[in-house]
């Protein structure tokens, strides 16, 4: 068999009360939407994902340009089901009337293999669409309306039958398109798939799931999520790595640092563009995934790498450290000279390497020392620099554990 994924992703987060709408905040080196599209984007029965987001979404952007490529994305409208139809439309003449569609929430990253599959074999044999859902465990109280501050009981549910539904839900691409389009002509809003399949005159089968499969709705949720991803890893979350570049001062009238090339009354000698910041960082990148040093992947007597751009040996290392299985969490960077003077670029340099990194400009923090006139660095004879860079363990690298 295979499946669609949609990805409702266009809510604003006003109840969650973070800085950023929840599906982007950060765990472990991954935002929450990436997590929660972890499990689909490992399992092969997938044939592709459509994420619904808000108009002018840029923190998509950021993420998508490093990781998920492959994704597709369309616009999002004002409610959930709004976003779930934008997104089935996007999949026309890709999807069949008979395909399976998966609709799971952008917030809810705890899902497991496990979960998945055991819906997707529960949908197959009901035919007609499944959910996951979690019985009803706590005793349930019905509020009188009175008051949102201050609510009182007006009686006890009876808690036999009731369950939570949560994602992904499971129904046929044609059957779920005409049953959110019904239910749009009639006005009426749904608040999850299987209501307004529902509606139509369809009963999903319940497939119980997990608890932990929660969605982050509070700052509280974010902690209780990042907890079970890491239990579930079940390996070193963390990697820290470091590196180390030197080069003498030679000929010329600029150096290169981090990208930014700064004039200066000499150049570097070097085989490269002598990038003393981003071949440190390398070394740093290289350190922390196990994968050896700058030397071993560019050799310094290879004429491919003859005046080459150092940005290029960070995308490639980049590429090295993501097949790995890690992502990048930040890097700290010390720049040791007397010369030249690093205060005038220091935010350029900052922004070049945050952007080659693919990380928010704080997660990049660039210091510049002397050595108080002492040895080489003190006689202007070159210029030194220092990287320190942590690295998280993956998506997909803890996935393929759980």
């Amino acid at each position: 068999m295979r499946y669609w994924l949609v990805m409702p992703c266009a809510g604003q987060g006003r109840r969650f009360g973070g800085p950023l709408p929840k599906q982007y905040v950060q765990l472990h080196g991954r935002s929450i939407v990436e997590w929660s599209l972890a499990t689909f984007r490992s399992d092969a029965r997938c044939a592709g994902a459509v994420v619904a987001l808000a108009p002018g979404d840029l923190q998509w952007a950021e993420i998508a340009r490093q990781a998920l490529q492959d994704v597709l994305t369309t616009d999002g409208g004002a409610t959930r089901s709004a976003s779930v139809r934008q997104a089935l439309r996007a999949l026309a003449g890709r999807a069949g009337p008979q395909d399976w569609v998966l609709v799971h929430d952008a917030a809810r990253p705890c899902l497991t293999r496990t979960e998945l599959d055991a819906l997707l074999a529960a949908g197959e044999r009901h035919g007609s669409g499944a959910l996951l859902a979690v019985p009803v465990a706590d005793t349930v109280k019905y509020a009188a309306a009175a008051s949102d501050t201050r609510p009182t009981v007006e009686r006890t549910v009876e808690r036999a039958g009731l369950w939570r539904a949560v994602t992904p839900q499971m129904f046929r691409y044609g059957a779920l398109c005409a049953a959110l389009d019904a239910a749009q002509a009639a006005g009426r809003v749904p608040t999850d798939e299987s209501q307004a399949l529902e509606w139509a005159g369809v009963s999903p089968a319940l497939v119980a799931g997990s608890g932990a499969n929660i969605k982050v709705t509070s700052l509280e949720d974010v902690e209780i999520a990042g907890a079970l991803i890491a239990a579930r890893g079940g390996r070193a979350m963390m990697r820290v790595g470091s590196g180390v570049d030197v080069h003498a001062f030679g000929p010329g009238e600029a150096v290169m640092l981090g990208g930014v090339r700064i004039a200066h009354s000499h150049g570097v000698v070097a085989h490269s563009d002598g990038d003393v910041i981003l071949h440190a960082l390398c070394d740093a990148l290289l350190g922390a995934a196990g994968l050896g040093d700058i030397g071993q992947h560019f050799r310094d007597d290879d004429p491919r790498w003859r005046g080459a751009d150092s940005r290029e040996f960070v995308r490639a290392v980049l590429a090295q450290v993501r097949q790995r299985g890690f992502s990048v969490v930040n890097a700290d960077i010390t720049v040791l000279a007397e010369a030249p003077r690093l205060s005038p670029h220091r935010e350029a340099i900052r922004q070049s390497v945050a952007q080659l990194l693919g990380l928010p400009h704080d997660r990049v923090n660039i210091k510049a020392t002397t050595t108080e006139k002492l040895g080489y660095l003190g006689r202007r004879e070159g210029l030194c620099a220092q990287a320190v860079v942590l690295l998280a363990a993956s998506a997909s690298q803890l996935d393929s554990s759980t």
